[in-house]
């Protein structure tokens, strides 16, 4: 196993935790994790790098070892485009030159094709492991997503606590079957930490978990992909459950058309894997992400 090193950086008001795998000299791959995970559950894709690269991927606001902005009744308070923010600093820190690679999972490769039309002069490649946007709204929509967010407010969500790091190893199998029991064991000791009685919580603010009062308005984010110059690879899974979840009614194929606002897109779809494509194809996905980035 490749050994990461933890890093603090001072972003934004808030600290935020990096985790570097390789040599300080060698090419970077930016490396940013979805909803509810952490920096460390890119540790299988590295280790199957063949070549020589040096990966540097952030814990976000709110998870893992990063602070968390605001402290309230409810935890912090997000908004989106603060991880935009955040990876804009975090950049100028580590590769102010430019030429990013960036691989994003889910809500990190949001981030990442957002991020990569709103600086195009900076982004190079963009690998967006199961990345779809959200569903489209409408502006009707907005009096009854107003009035959940103000509920959440009243009574926060919160994360549930573990009795023992088996457990939440057994929860990560749970949301994905195909995980092995090894790699399931190695993501709960970063997933997680002691609760001080105990057990064990997530490293996760459960502020996360609150439903926006924002719609998603896809109509703006497709402008803001128009304007990406970097050549774009969307690697999906074969039976992707979160597009399916996420079109909903509307056809797959219709769904996908947003994609259409890059200019410079192309698809891979990989067999036996899930939502979290990275672990259970890894071997696979590093093969993809070190061609498209040579």
């Amino acid at each position: 196993m490749n050994v990461s090193r933890s890093e603090f950086a001072e972003i934004n008001g808030i600290r935020l935790h990096v985790r570097r795998w390789g040599a300080t000299d060698a090419p970077i791959l930016f490396m940013l994790h979805g909803w509810m995970d952490v920096a460390a559950s890119f540790q299988f894709v590295v280790d199957a790098l063949g070549g020589d690269w040096q990966v540097i991927a952030p814990d976000m606001r709110g998870f893992g070892l990063s602070d968390w902005p605001v402290a309230g009744q409810g935890g912090g308070s997000y908004w989106f485009y603060d991880y935009l923010a955040d990876v804009d600093a975090l950049f100028d820190r580590y590769a102010p030159e430019g030429g990013l690679n960036l691989v994003g999972h889910s809500m990190g490769a949001n981030i990442a094709c957002l991020y990569a039309g709103v600086r195009p002069e900076r982004v190079r490649r963009v690998v967006d492991l199961e990345g779809f946007g959200m569903p489209a709204t409408v502006p009707a929509q907005a009096p009854k997503r107003v009035r959940a967010w103000l509920d959440d407010m009243r009574e926060p969500p919160a994360l549930r606590r573990y009795a023992s790091l088996d457990e939440v190893a057994a929860r990560l199998v749970k949301t994905n079957p195909r995980l092995a029991a090894p790699r399931a064991r190695f993501l709960a000791q970063h997933w997680s930490k002691p609760d001080g009685e105990g057990g064990y919580l997530l490293l996760a603010d459960a502020a996360h978990k609150m439903r926006s009062p924002l719609l998603y308005r896809v109509d703006e984010v497709m402008a803001i992909w128009s304007q990406v110059g970097a050549k774009v690879l969307h690697v999906e899974a074969a039976h992707s459950e979160t597009l399916a979840r996420l079109a909903g009614a509307v056809p797959i194929d219709e769904f996908k058309a947003r994609f259409a606002a890059f200019p410079d897109w192309r698809e891979r779809i990989i067999d036996g894997a899930g939502h979290m494509i990275h672990h259970d194809q890894p071997e696979e996905i590093a093969r993809l992400i070190e061609a498209f980035c040579a």
